[in-house]
Formats: C-alpha cells, structure tokens, sequence
C-alpha cells in the first residue's frame, strides 16, 4: 500500500487477534451467565408451579429442559427417568438460584 511499512508486523497482528477474541469470548460468558440468573430471578417466586418444557439435551450429569413459556432453560433433578432429545413433558419448578444463574426442574409423572 503505497510502499509504506506496515503499522504491525504479523506477530503483534496475532497477538492483538487473540487477546480480541479471548476479550469477546470473556464478553459472551458474561452475557449467559446475565441472562441466566435474569431467568431465575424471574421465575424464582414461581416455585412449585408446573410448566410445559421440551428436552433440549442430555450429559452424564442429568437431562435439560427449556420451557415453552417463558422461554427459560434449566435441569432435571431428581428423576431417574431420562426422556429423549426432543420430547415435550411437564415439569415442576424446584428450586433457583439467581446468583449463580440455576434453575431446577423435576419431572410430573
């Protein structure tokens, strides 16, 4: 570009590059982790209320579950029953945890 030297050699270039990413990263955890307890805080005065919820997912620690309304996403607690990706079931709201952004559901059997 008009036979000047570039402002940045290619190693301070990746550097930049990767604290940018690792600052946007930093960024978009704290972005869920807010919008996590934002749920739990809504829902945390409706305890014990039942909800209609679709399986979104499936680990070694327990079964997820997001609501249809509102559009929250918690865990399954206490069931040995682990139903199918996909499945849409009734479930009750256990317990929140707005500091730490959980949200506790047991299946209605």
């Amino acid at each position: 570009m008009a036979n000047e030297v570039a402002p940045y050699s290619m190693a301070e270039l990746s550097a930049l590059a990767l604290h940018c990413t690792r600052q946007e990263d930093a960024a978009r955890k704290v972005e869920r982790r807010m919008r996590k307890s934002d749920a739990a805080m809504l829902l945390e005065s409706r305890i014990g209320e039942e909800f209609t919820a679709i399986v979104t997912g499936s680990t070694p620690e327990g079964s997820w579950v997001r609501l249809l309304s509102p559009p929250v996403e918690g865990k399954l607690v206490g069931s040995i029953v682990r139903p199918a990706i996909g499945v849409q079931v009734r479930v009750t709201l256990v317990s929140t945890n707005v500091e730490r952004g959980f949200i506790d559901f047991s299946l209605v059997i």
